[in-house]
């Protein structure tokens, strides 16, 4: 008879506004959901399931780093953030050369490896748009009154959705999969994306510099 009243309890329409705000400002394209859309499309969805890991894995790291209330700190340290920023940005342009001149799908590839778990833990923690965004994200909604639980309530449902959008974008570079097994549109496609990872980075860049 209790779940009735925990239930009544919840805050219903703080949960919505939090849900709606990681979706519309984590969810967003940027650097990571960017290179899982070029790096599935070009190289497969399989091979990037190690990939897709180590991007949650890293921006759950960014995610429990907001929930402790360090990041603030993090963010104030001018040599970390720069740091963060070129590793980044040198990751990126790296994976952006990569994509553009990887072989259609099913063709003999040249040697290059689909980027590994370690690499997407890198990047997740690196994206600048993560530290900017989830740090907002948590700033939007208060769930409890206690900040240990409203901490742990927040980490709780936007790891939840970290997950689901990385899904989603691995998703659509899914669906790009059949335009890369015809070499004229792979080309075209791959370097379509490889330039709109190295925009979003650096919007993302930028945004964050700001």
């Amino acid at each position: 008879m209790a779940q009735p009243y925990i239930a009544a309890a919840l805050p219903w329409g703080s949960i919505g506004v939090l849900l709606a705000s990681a979706l519309a400002i984590m969810g967003s394209p940027g650097p990571t959901t960017l290179s899982l859309v070029a790096a599935s499309s070009a190289y497969g969805a399989r091979v990037c399931l190690p990939y897709l890991a180590g991007l949650v894995l890293g921006t759950l790291a960014v995610l429990a780093a907001v929930a402790a209330g360090i990041t603030a700190a993090l963010l104030a340290m001018p040599a970390l953030s720069t740091a963060l920023l070129l590793v980044s940005a040198a990751y990126i342009l790296w994976l952006a050369y990569h994509i553009a001149t990887a072989p259609p799908l099913g063709a003999p590839t040249s040697g290059a490896a689909a980027p590994s778990l370690a690499a997407g833990a890198l990047l997740g923690v690196a994206n600048p748009k993560a530290w900017v965004a989830i740090a907002a994200v948590f700033a939007s909604a208060t769930l409890a009154s206690a900040p240990l639980a409203d901490a742990g309530a927040k980490f709780a449902l936007l790891s939840a959705i970290v997950v689901l959008i990385h899904v989603v974008w691995l998703g659509v570079g899914i669906s790009l999969a059949p335009l890369l097994r015809d070499p004229r549109r792979s080309r075209a496609v791959n370097r379509a994306l490889a330039a709109a990872l190295v925009a979003a980075t650096a919007l993302a860049v930028t945004g964050a510099g700001a």
